[in-house]
């Protein structure tokens, strides 16, 4: 008789905030702490940024590929954002959760919704920024967008806030050294202290979005 014990299945943990909140950031800092988590690198139509890796930050593909991609069923989740398609390979989050890997998927509102419903069992968290002047500085400290492309993330940064209340668990990215401490706890298992429901919260969502 085999003393061999099933491999147990990974965790996925579904990270979103709006754009300019310090996810990215964030996420690549958590990662350098616990380098036994993996990341879901994302397909996307976009164009590649100067400092973007393909295959590393994004798989960077054409549109008639994107879309013979969703025809054929090979997202996990997927959404049009800022005119251009954003996706997660299904195939690739279920290897690496068979194979007992936690995993973490950086996605937006839209991407986290699809996944509750197709793998309710993910960890969904929501980061919110300190305020929303710290949320324009971000954007605007970034360097790469005109004025026009900043006041259309900003709108639509507002719009993402608006659905933090629709996650279990939720980081406020006030002092970085602070967000990360609690990501990186989260992410080895102890989510005490973060729950969508602890006092005062909401007041503090009321206000961003204000």
């Amino acid at each position: 008789m085999s003393g061999t014990q099933p491999q147990s299945r990974g965790r996925l943990y579904v990270i979103v905030a709006p754009s300019g909140t310090g996810k990215t950031s964030l996420v690549k800092a958590a990662r350098q702490a616990l380098p036994s988590i993996g990341f879901s690198v994302s397909h996307t139509t976009r164009k590649r940024r100067p400092n973007e890796v393909d295959g590393q930050d994004y798989h960077f593909t054409d549109v008639p590929t994107f879309e013979r991609m969703i025809e054929a069923g090979e997202f996990l989740e997927y959404a049009r954002v800022f005119d251009n398609y954003y996706g997660t390979s299904q195939a690739a989050v279920e290897t690496a959760l068979a194979a007992g890997h936690d995993l973490i998927l950086e996605i937006d509102w839209q991407g986290a919704a699809q996944v509750r419903r197709r793998l309710p069992e993910a960890i969904r968290v929501f980061i919110l920024p300190p305020s929303r002047a710290a949320l324009e500085e971000r954007l605007r400290g970034r360097g790469t967008d005109s004025d026009e492309v900043i006041a259309r993330r900003l709108t639509e940064s507002v719009t993402e806030l608006s659905h933090w209340h629709e996650f279990p668990l939720v980081i406020v990215n006030d002092r970085f050294e602070e967000a990360l401490k609690d990501l990186t706890r989260l992410l080895g298992g102890d989510s005490r202290g973060l729950e969508a429901d602890r006092p005062g919260l909401a007041a503090f969502a009321d206000r961003l979005l204000a």
